[in-house]
C-alpha cells in the first residue's frame, strides 16, 4: 500500500495555501498544485523531499534556486512568489501555476515544429536567459523539459523558462566586489544539451547557455539531436570533439529558412568566442531568418536592452561560483583534460523590457538529472602568504639584530 503524501489535502504556511494534488516529482523534491484563498488563485509549490531536510548542502542549493529565480522578473521566466521553510523544516518555493506542455512533451507528441514557430519560441527563451545573464545567473541545465509552453495574454505559444535548480549565482550577485574562482573538472547538467566547456568541467559564461539553446532548437525542428550517440558518455565526447550534423542533413525532407543551418552551427561552435556572444545576439540572428513573421516580431520585443556581450577574441567574461561536487565518473573523462581558464570579471547591465502580465498559468514534473549533482557550496579561494616586500623587511630586520648582537659580544 502506497504511503500517503504528507502534504496533499493539508494547509501550509498558517493556512495561506491548501495543497490540492501532487503534479510532479523528481530527484530532489515534488511539485504540488495548491490554492491560495487570499488571492483566489492556483499556485505551484515545490517542496524539497523530507529525506533531504537534514542535508545542508542540498537545502542550500534549493534555497539558492529560489533566490536566483526570485531575482528574475522577465515575463518569460516562471514567477516566484515566496520561498522559505515549512513548519517541518522542509524547504519550499511558491511559484505561478502553469498549464500547458514543455517542449520535450510537445516534440514527442506532435513531431517536428515548423521553423518559424520554433524560432519564435526560442527567441522568448533567449529573452528570459538574457535577463538572467545580465544579473549574473547562468542556467546550466537548459533542455526541452525546462522550457514550458502555455497560453497567456492571448498568446498561444507563451514561453516560461523553468527550473534554475542547477543555476549558479555569481559571487558578484551575492557579495559585490568579491573575486570569482572556479573549480575545474566537475560535470553538471544534461549530456544531450551541455556545451563543450560544460562537458569538460570548465568555467562557464552565458555563451554556454547559448549553445544549449541551439541544441534545443535543433531538436524542436528535427526531433533529433545534432550527434548520433547511444550513451551519455558518447554525447559528452561528441559535444567536445565532433562537428554537429547540419539540421538540413539530419532532416532532408523538411524545409528551413535560408541561413538556418549557418546560424545553428555558429551557436553550436566548439569555442565560446566563435558563437553568438549573448542570448540577445542569438535571438537577433534567429529573428532575421524569418523577419516578416508576426510571432517572431512579438517575441523580439521582449529581448532586454544592453545585452551582455563578449569580444570575438576575448576569453570568457564571466565565471560561476562553483560548488563542491561529485567528480564525473571515469567514463566521462576525456583524453585531454581541460586546462584551468583565466578568471574573468562580469559586468551585469540593468535590464529593460516589457513588464510581465498578471495572468497565471501546470508545472511539469521535476526531472532527475542524469549526472552527479552538485553538493555544498564551497569557497575555493587560494591561500596567500605575506607579500614579498614584507618578507624582505623581516629579513633585513633580523640581519640588523644579529649584527648588533655580534658587535656587542666581540667588538669590545
Amino acid at each position: 500500500m502506497a504511503k500517503p503524501d504528507p502534504y496533499v489535502g493539508k494547509e501550509i504556511l498558517d493556512g495561506q495555501f491548501r495543497v490540492l494534488e501532487r503534479i510532479g516529482a523528481g530527484g530532489m523534491g515534488s511539485v504540488y498544485k495548491a490554492h491560495q484563498p487570499s488571492m483566489d488563485r492556483l499556485v505551484a509549490v515545490k517542496i524539497l523531499h523530507a529525506k533531504f531536510t537534514s542535508r545542508k548542502d542540498l537545502a542550500s542549493r534549493f534555497r539558492r534556486e529560489a533566490r536566483a529565480m526570485s531575482h528574475l522578473t522577465h515575463p518569460n521566466t516562471v514567477k516566484v512568489y515566496l520561498f522559505g521553510q515549512l513548519a517541518d523544516n522542509a524547504c519550499y518555493i511558491v511559484m505561478e501555476h502553469l498549464e500547458g506542455r514543455n517542449l520535450g512533451q510537445l516534440v514527442r507528441q506532435d513531431g517536428p515544429m515548423p521553423a518559424a514557430r520554433a524560432i519564435a519560441v526560442l527567441i522568448q527563451a533567449c529573452g528570459a536567459l538574457e535577463e538572467a545573464h545580465q544579473k549574473g545567473i547562468i542556467h546550466r541545465d537548459l533542455k526541452p523539459e525546462n522550457i514550458f509552453l502555455c497560453k497567456q495574454g492571448g498568446i498561444e505559444d507563451y514561453v516560461k523558462v523553468l527550473d534554475f535548480g542547477l543555476a549558479k549565482v555569481t559571487e558578484r550577485e551575492i557579495a559585490p566586489g568579491s573575486l570569482i574562482l572556479t573549480q575545474e573538472g566537475m560535470v553538471f547538467g544534461t549530456p544531450e544539451f551541455m556545451s563543450p566547456e560544460q562537458a569538460q568541467g570548465k568555467a562557464l559564461d552565458p555563451r554556454s547557455d547559448v549553445y544549449s539553446l541551439a541544441v534545443i532548437l535543433y531538436e524542436l525542428v528535427t526531433t533529433k539531436l545534432p550527434f548520433d550517440a547511444r550513451s551519455p558518455m558518447e554525447f559528452i565526447t561528441l559535444h567536445v570533439q565532433a562537428a554537429p550534423i547540419p539540421a538540413s542533413t539530419r532532416a532532408p525532407d523538411l524545409t528551413f529558412p535560408p541561413g538556418f543551418d549557418a546560424v545553428l552551427l555558429k551557436a553550436m561552435a566548439k569555442r565560446p568566442e566563435d558563437r553568438f556572444q549573448s542570448a540577445a545576439e542569438f535571438a537577433a540572428a534567429l529573428g532575421a531568418l524569418v523577419a516578416g513573421d508576426a510571432a517572431v516580431q512579438q517575441a523580439m520585443s521582449a529581448i532586454p536592452d544592453n545585452a551582455v556581450g563578449f569580444g570575438p577574441t576575448q576569453p570568457a567574461q564571466q565565471s560561476v561560483r562553483p560548488e563542491r561536487s561529485v567528480p564525473a565518473p571515469a567514463a566521462y573523462q576525456l583524453a585531454q583534460p581541460p586546462q584551468p581558464q583565466p578568471q574573468p570579471q562580469f559586468q551585469p547591465q540593468p535590464p529593460s523590457y516589457a513588464q510581465p502580465s498578471n495572468a497565471t498559468a501546470a508545472l511539469p514534473a521535476l526531472p532527475t538529472p542524469p549526472l552527479p549533482m552538485s553538493r555544498a557550496t564551497a569557497d575555493h579561494r587560494p591561500r596567500r602568504g605575506p607579500p614579498v616586500v614584507v618578507l624582505v623587511g623581516i629579513g633585513v630586520a633580523i640581519g640588523l639584530v644579529v649584527a648588533v648582537a655580534v658587535f656587542a659580544l666581540f667588538g669590545r
